[in-house]
């Protein structure tokens, strides 16, 4: 026969509770059973103390005086003496005791040899009853006394009942509990089987658990279990949401089973797939196979890590390919277009390299001067020189460093430069001075056609940088004896219209022209070095123009120099 949970329940609880219930009871008789074989014990060794104290005087002849001693004491006690090797000297329940065997072998003369004292309940060798026998080692003598294990006497050790009755009575109601717990705690569990069963049929309002802990909980477990079934319904919504994600990634996705058979794929994955492939294909499992994806076959084979990243180069492309591997054995394959990043990456290794060859230039100066002034023995004017020499390195390094800093702060970070008003003639002013030494040692004179009054909002520290390079560009590389024309000839709602030009030598080969803002480019390659320029004077020019949300462009004059056409936005922030 089949039991219900209810059942099960009731069964379960009830042999835990009998068990429990018969393990008290065995214990409580025996603990009871104990204390008053304690209780008798205690007795009799008092009757032991009353012989010893009637004996001690008494040498040879000890008959007179226990036989005297039996009118006091209980007619049914024994009392028996014996020498500590064991020979019997008196025992009044025995007529002939002279004749009786060694008693060192009764278990209660050796507990009293060894402990002083001892007891034991035992038939009696001599005369074939059952005894209770309590000894005690006194004076080199042991002095023994029984009591008959008659009726009196084991009913005195029985336990009480009342304790047992009581414990069959609360037995008896517990049970009684635990039918009602486990009934109504059955019908709790059959409401929640049956909602569970039948949940698209049923709503919580239809459940009737009973009003107490058992029916909260109840309650709750199946608040728990609708929540539980929004949950998945959210999931799905969810899990539908991210794949409608997937389906407009930037990357191709394709999940696979441990099986290796295709659960899901974007188009872009098939899109990218058959860039790759030798031929079309609309089959994402190809990957498994094509001999373009020979190391992620590998990966797959070898199934020792859990991660996958390679690169595959095809049609003009770089593809990056990536692969997770879960704990189950399925695992996701990601194809990424990444071309333009890598052409990004390659251009920054150049910009190191750039920079790196740049730097050593002016350290390996400041060295090389170094280790002869510390190498050689020199007059005090050439210390000074090779000292100077050092500066001017130091000042060149220090000028690479601060321009690379400003540009990549400009392509990174154009949020931390301050917006304020500015006002381009006192700015103008400020570079002149600057430049002021070099204007006349080179006999370059300045002029401009700028309104006072002429303000922008934007960053002060950029248009400095922007004005003082081109002036700094036009006294390295311009000449001698020329002129520097700064002018607004046009403005307009949102712009400022500029032109910077000189009267110099101008740059010889147009097609220098569309490099003369890249970084580190040199039209004229030593005479840049010897004058100490970073070659990003005009890079950091065109950042500034862009960073003020204009445009620049430069050409040779007719004239003879170079001019620089550029807008400048009136207001930073519209």
């Amino acid at each position: 026969m089949k039991l219900d949970y209810r059942q099960k329940l009731f069964l379960y609880f009830g042999l835990l509770f009998t068990f429990f219930t018969v393990g008290i009871i065995v214990f409580e008789q025996v603990r009871e059973r104990n204390y008053k074989t304690e209780a008798l014990i205690e007795k009799l060794e008092t009757y032991t103390d009353i012989i010893q104290i009637a004996i001690v005087d008494a040498q040879d002849s000890l008959a007179p005086v226990l036989n005297q001693l039996e009118k006091i004491l209980p007619n049914e006690l024994r009392i028996t003496i014996i020498t500590q090797n064991g020979k019997v000297l008196f025992d009044n329940s025995i007529d002939n005791y002279n004749n009786l065997n060694n008693h060192l072998d009764r278990p209660e003369i050796i507990c009293a040899a060894q402990k002083g004292s001892g007891s034991d309940i035992r038939h009696s060798d001599s005369n074939q009853q059952k005894y209770v026998y309590f000894a005690k080692k006194v004076d080199g003598k042991f002095i023994r006394v029984a009591l008959l294990y008659n009726i009196r006497v084991h009913n005195f050790l029985k336990p009480d009942n009342v304790f047992l009755y009581f414990i069959i009575l609360f037995f008896a109601i517990f049970i009684f509990f635990i039918h009602i717990t486990t009934k109504r705690l059955g019908n709790t569990i059959k409401q929640l089987r049956d909602y569970v069963l039948n949940s698209d049929k049923k709503n919580l309002d239809q459940l009737n658990f009973p009003n107490d802990e058992i029916g909260e909980i109840g309650s709750k477990i199946a608040d728990n279990y609708f929540k539980l079934k929004e949950s998945q319904k959210t999931i799905l919504m969810e899990k539908q949401k991210l794949l409608q994600h997937i389906q407009v990634l930037e990357e191709g996705i394709c999940f696979l089973s441990p099986q290796h058979k295709v659960e899901y794929h974007n188009g872009l994955f098939i899109q990218y797939l058959n860039t790759i492939a030798d031929e079309p294909t609309s089959d994402p499992s190809i990957i498994l196979k094509d001999e373009n994806f020979v190391e992620l076959q590998e990966f797959l084979a070898q199934n020792e890590e859990y991660y996958f990243d390679g690169t595959i180069c095809k049609q003009g492309k770089i593809f990056a390919v990536r692969a997770n591997l879960f704990e189950d054995g399925s695992f996701e394959v990601i194809l990424s277009d990444v071309t333009k990043k890598e052409k990004t990456k390659q251009l920054k290794q150049e910009m190191t390299g750039n920079i790196a060859h740049e730097l050593r230039t002016p350290i390996t100066s400041i060295r090389g001067y170094l280790e002869t002034l510390l190498s050689q023995p020199l007059s005090d004017e050439k210390k000074q020189y090779f000292i100077e020499r050092a500066f001017q390195q130091t000042i060149a390094l220090s000028a690479i460093i601060q321009d690379m800093s400003l540009i990549t702060k400009m392509e990174e970070a154009p949020n931390l430069f301050a917006i304020e008003k500015i006002n381009i003639t006192e700015l103008l002013e400020r570079v002149i001075e600057e430049f002021a030494l070099q204007l006349l040692e080179k006999k370059i004179k300045i002029r401009w056609q700028i309104p006072e009054d002429l303000e922008l909002l934007g960053n002060e520290n950029l248009l400095y940088s922007l004005f003082r390079n081109l002036t700094d560009n036009a006294i390295r590389y311009g000449g001698e004896d020329l002129i520097i024309n700064i002018s607004v000839y046009n403005n307009d709602a949102d712009f400022y219209y500029f032109s910077f030009y000189d009267t110099g030598v101008g740059v010889k080969e147009e097609a220098h022209l569309n490099r003369i803002f890249e970084r580190f480019f040199r039209v004229s390659e030593g005479r840049t070095r010897d004058d100490g320029g970073s070659g990003l004077g005009l890079s950091i020019v065109k950042n500034a123009v862009l960073f003020h949300k204009g445009n620049i462009s430069v050409k040779n004059r007719k004239e003879g120099g170079l001019e620089f056409l550029f807008t400048l936005k009136k207001n930073w922030k519209k």
